[in-house]
């Protein structure tokens, strides 16, 4: 940045030319905008100084505004501070579906969609040692194997978003006790 002393204030005089002519002002409408002269204005005109990028700059960056709330009534979907900034605080997401006959469960990274581990009772190894496939064991059983093949993934502290009128109880609750009795941090 330039120091303070070559920092001069943009200066420069209009001349008649310059200056619309009393016949062609006439408004266009009757706003309080209209009253004011039309200047023209060139490029050429205004004379530059050396540090001209700085005075562009400055301005650029002052017409960045906050919106107003009616402008944020005209895009009602715009995503909160929350929704844009959490996928970022928290990336790695738990997701747990029980069906009527298997558990599904899997951590992914919320940025890139990829998954980091699974466990499902569906699996061959499970679905031929497991005496039931859905029962709390079941439940013990894909927490723990959960928690090992995100450690092998490093990743230590995932988040559990349950749904609107879902309860942490149960086979549920069972998953997310055994995950973290592993060793990985709900955040």
């Amino acid at each position: 940045m330039a120091s303070s002393s070559s920092l001069a204030p943009l200066s420069f005089s209009l001349s008649s030319e310059l200056l619309p002519s009393e016949s062609s002002r006439k408004p266009n409408s009757l706003s309080w905008s209209s009253s004011f002269p039309l200047l023209k204005i060139s490029a050429s005109s205004i004379p530059c100084p050396s540090n001209f990028s700085f005075y562009k700059k400055f301005v650029i960056e002052a017409a960045w505004t906050r919106r107003s709330r009616s402008e944020a009534a005209k895009k009602p979907n715009r995503k909160s501070w929350k929704q844009r900034t959490d996928m970022y605080l928290r990336p790695f997401l738990l997701n747990v579906f029980f069906s009527k006959r298997f558990i599904h469960a899997k951590v992914m990274h919320r940025g890139t969609s990829k998954v980091i581990s699974v466990a499902t009772t569906n699996s061959r190894d499970l679905r031929n040692t497991l005496p039931s496939l859905t029962d709390n064991d079941a439940a013990r059983v894909i927490g723990k194997l959960i928690a090992e093949r995100s450690k092998e993934a490093d990743v230590y502290a995932i988040a559990y978003e349950p749904g609107k009128n879902e309860r942490i109880e149960g086979r549920l609750g069972i998953i997310l006790d055994t995950i973290q009795q592993n060793g990985i941090i709900f955040v």
